[in-house]
């Protein structure tokens, strides 16, 4: 039997195989459909999760390779939309069609965990999720206003 610790509870998967990737296992089998699918192969950045703080690719990470690591979806990031960046996504008006956005708020909540005052070339260069609307001015913006409030505390 199978287990995987996801937004701090551990869930049992039963036979669920080890070579289902990580998206369908949130989706299908826990009912955390907040994580999407993208491309599913690692090129868009929409089904992005952490296992154990850093951004990774849920399409393409197996079950087998996660083990004991802890994994956080958007609905874990926090209970109440309270998290940083998700408080500054609403502030700035981040999202126009919204469907690549959960990736971009996981990205840029794991790139602040580890550099909380990013330049513009830091977030060019760690935010390389695709969004088709064009929203990255927004984006920008918002992880600018994320990392003061995360200085802040």
């Amino acid at each position: 039997m199978t287990s995987i610790n996801v937004n701090g509870k551990v869930h049992d998967l039963g036979d669920v195989p080890d070579d289902t990737p990580l998206l369908w296992v949130l989706r299908d089998h826990l009912g955390l459909t907040g994580t999407k699918y993208g491309c599913g192969i690692a090129e868009c950045g929409i089904c992005t999760v952490h296992i154990d703080g850093d951004a990774i690719q849920s399409c393409i990470t197996q079950l087998g390779e996660v083990g004991d690591s802890e994994i956080t979806t958007i609905e874990g990031l926090s209970e109440d939309g309270s998290h940083p960046v998700q408080k500054a996504w609403k502030q700035h008006g981040v999202p126009q069609c919204g469907y690549c956005q959960v990736g971009q708020m996981m990205m840029a909540a794991a790139m602040l965990q580890s550099n909380n005052d990013p330049s513009d070339d830091d977030i060019d260069s760690e935010m390389w999720n695709i969004c088709r609307c064009g929203t990255y001015p927004r984006i920008r913006a918002a992880i600018k206003s994320a990392a003061k409030e995360m200085q802040a505390k």
